[in-house]
């Protein structure tokens, strides 16, 4: 007896349905993004950073008021058509030093992330690589570092080198790779005796090829991380030294240094402290948020 083809029904899609309800396939990478955009406040930080960026660059320029020059005839001066953020005790404009400080303190910020992000990945990728007794030394090694007080290393370069942007990040890198490296370290480790990696070792790699190609691409995630977040670390790093009086000398401006000299003036003059205050906060919320949106971004429990 055979059974008619009316009496079947197919259940579901058709095949040439599916195809085109099928979800596209997306990369690592990919998705990341997409999942980074949805994120909006870590988008109002990009938009937030991009906007301080600008006006550092293009700041000084907006304004025909020199950040060196001293007008002893306009001292403290409050903000006005003719001088936007007003003028400190030595007549000079504060926008000019606003935004020629953004310069400086946003340099310091990105360069020592960016010695970190180096040295860091260099160490702790080799240390977790090598592991048993060459790990151990280097790491006991990164302890002792981070064991030395931070403040009277910091004074004794300032003694030894001058004052100044470079010794300013020496002095922050000396020991704040060791984070990062802890971080690289750790991820290599995990990753070490995976199946690709030993694959690769096997088929004759070397240490250079297995680190760049396999290990140091796939701890990506944590170090785009640190590194974002190290920057505003070393921004209110510098932000405090220069509160202290160890940081830039006269007549270089920074916003630690603009927050130094506006203190005691914050009763009669408020705005001398206001505008960098400002600024470093917003600074260090923009990459604050971006550093959060970008771990969430990059965890894998968070991905559909």
């Amino acid at each position: 007896m055979q059974i008619s083809k009316d009496k079947f029904q197919i259940v579901g899609s058709k095949a040439h349905e599916a195809e085109k309800i099928s979800k596209p396939s997306l990369s690592f990478w990919k998705d990341v993004s997409i999942r980074f955009r949805k994120n909006k406040l870590a988008m109002f930080g990009i938009v937030l950073l991009i906007l301080l960026i600008f006006m550092a660059i293009f700041g000084p320029h907006m304004t025909d008021h020199d950040y060196r020059t001293n007008d002893l005839m306009n001292t403290n001066k409050a903000p006005s058509s003719e001088h936007w953020f007003g003028t400190d005790d030595l007549g000079r404009d504060v926008f000019a030093r606003t935004w020629e400080g953004a310069r400086i303190s946003l340099f310091i910020g990105v360069a020592a992330a960016l010695v970190d992000f180096f040295i860091g990945v260099f160490y702790g990728g080799l240390a977790g690589y090598k592991g048993g007794r060459t790990d151990d030394l280097m790491m006991r090694f990164a302890d002792i570092l981070w064991g030395v007080p931070y403040l009277l290393l910091v004074i004794l370069l300032m003694v030894v080198l001058g004052q100044g942007v470079g010794t300013m990040i020496l002095a922050m890198t000396i020991t704040g790779w060791i984070n990062m490296s802890r971080i690289v370290r750790g991820q290599v480790l995990s990753l070490k005796n995976q199946e690709f990696v030993l694959a690769s070792r096997t088929l004759g790699a070397d240490l250079p090829r297995i680190m760049s190609k396999h290990l140091i691409p796939n701890t990506m995630g944590p170090i785009l991380v640190t590194m974002t977040l190290s920057v505003p670390s070393a921004i209110f790093t510098e932000s405090f030294l220069s509160y202290l009086g160890l940081g830039l000398t006269p007549p270089l401006a920074s916003w630690g240094t603009m927050a130094s000299d506006g203190l005691p003036a914050l009763k009669y003059y408020p705005w001398r402290l206001f505008f960098p205050a400002t600024f470093i906060c917003l600074t260090i919320f923009a990459f604050n948020v971006i550093g959060d949106g970008l771990r969430d971004a990059l965890d894998p429990r968070l991905r559909k």
